[in-house]
């Protein structure tokens, strides 16, 4: 039964991170200036990544209960993969955002009913 739990709940996990990296790209090729396209990139690093890594480890704590001895220190990697993205990837944003804004980048707004 517990195997049954942990393959549904993995392939929930990973569909949902694809579906956040699909959403997330046509962000970066939809959306209309560099700020709305850094937090789509962002979403898609941080939801869609996680969501992977988590069915990920899901389908390794299903190798770890079938007696699979050396499956803890793939587990171990993925959890250091994914702390690393969650600490990385808003930073990166940031440092972004910022020399967009120091490179001189406006902001995108949208047209005014005077501006057609």
């Amino acid at each position: 039964m517990i195997d049954l739990v942990l393959e549904v709940a993995s392939w929930i996990s990973i569909v949902a991170g694809l579906f956040f990296m699909l959403v997330g790209t046509i962000g970066v090729l939809r959306l209309p200036d560099v700020y709305t396209r850094l937090h789509a990139a962002g979403m898609t690093d941080t939801m869609g990544a996680g969501f992977l890594i988590l069915g990920m480890m899901l389908q390794t704590i299903e190798g770890i209960l079938h007696g699979q001895d050396t499956w803890w220190f793939v587990l171990v990697r993925l959890v250091l993969i994914y702390l690393f993205i969650l600490f990385t990837s808003p930073i990166a944003t940031h440092a972004l955002a910022r020399a967009g804004l120091a490179g001189g980048v406006e902001p995108w707004t949208a047209p005014t009913d005077g501006d057609a």
